[in-house]
């Protein structure tokens, strides 16, 4: 296959090029910055000009979109600003690509995010009867504009044409791979100083993948030509974040995990420049439309998991920076 990976040079992007190169697909990698080497093509893109890139997407299998300003970062108006527009405007400028190709992709896999729902802690949302988020009692601002931002990320998408490809959102979980830099790294990091505890008062959930499973599933929606619209990628088991730290912790051997009231990650989300809801919305999400498809996972349960994050974690600490 040729897949077309856009905003592709972060955590998720590179799992997917990594897996796609590896199996002998032609990929080719976009991101906004000028391109560092890499085993896979690649190449650098402007939304803004699109008659420069967009034939290069022509006779592409797959489209993989997940171009986006990081939002680790602190909601001020011109990061909002910058979240927002970074997101619909590439979903716009691949529209307008793909109207002019000859030979479009046949299927897009548009990131979305699973933050676009309810904080719960009671059922758990899934595609068909998941409550969208942004109208719960008390919810912070900044949790409301995260889901205004997932909101319209999808409705750009939806207003593409589907009539020439088929079109799938992708509203992921926290993605664990053991590279650098990544969320299981943060997280690790964390329990290895001794700091891994309990983040507020621990109820949140906690919905997650890892990457065997992500790249798993990506494969299993190229190959479903029935299966459209939303998907939840998440394990099936999200956990309580007291549960989800006890269980990283013990995979790692440790026994203690200083905890963290919400008052001072509130402090440390100012000096860290991020926001707390990364760590405080209870994201309940579990994948119905990939079991009801048949997609059985490979790491369902985070104790597993966790447990081969940690042992691949230190055999690549061994092995040197990769």
């Amino acid at each position: 296959m040729k897949i077309a990976i856009l905003g592709g040079t972060g955590q998720v992007g590179t799992i997917l090029a990594r897996a796609f190169h590896k199996d002998g697909h032609e990929t080719i990698v976009f991101g906004r910055r000028p391109p560092k080497p890499a085993p896979w093509r690649t190449e650098q893109w402007n939304p803004a000009n699109v008659d420069i890139w967009s034939k290069k997407l022509d006779g592409c299998d797959v489209l993989i979109n997940l171009a986006g300003r990081s939002v680790n970062c602190r909601y001020t108006p011109k990061n909002r600003k910058e979240i927002l527009d970074s997101r619909v405007e590439s979903v716009r400028a691949l529209g307008r690509a793909i109207s002019t190709a000859s030979r479009p992709p046949t299927l897009w896999l548009q990131a979305s995010t699973a933050t676009i729902y309810a904080h719960t802690h009671g059922a758990p949302n899934d595609e068909v009867s998941g409550l969208i988020g942004g109208t719960e009692p008390n919810v912070p601002d900044t949790w409301r504009f995260s889901i205004e931002v997932a909101t319209a990320w999808e409705k750009a998408f939806d207003e593409i044409p589907s009539s020439r490809m088929r079109k799938v959102k992708l509203r992921s979980a926290m993605t664990m791979s053991p590279d650098r830099g990544g969320i299981f790294d943060t997280l690790l990091g964390l329990v290895r100083r001794g700091l891994g505890g309990t983040s507020g008062d621990g109820r949140q959930y906690i919905s997650w993948i890892h990457e065997t499973d992500f790249v798993r599933a990506i494969y299993f929606l190229i190959e479903r030509d029935d299966i459209n619209d939303v998907i939840n990628l998440s394990s099936p088991h999200p956990l309580p974040n007291r549960e989800f730290m006890a269980e990283l912790r013990r995979a790692w051997g440790t026994r203690i995990g200083l905890p963290s009231a919400e008052w001072m990650l509130g402090i440390g989300a100012v000096f860290l420049r991020t926001e707390t809801e990364l760590i405080l919305k209870s994201r309940r999400v579990v994948p119905g439309r990939l079991i009801s498809g048949g997609f059985s996972f490979t790491y369902p349960g985070w104790p597993d998991a966790a447990r081969e994050l940690c042992q691949r974690w230190k055999a690549m600490r061994q092995q040197g920076p990769r």
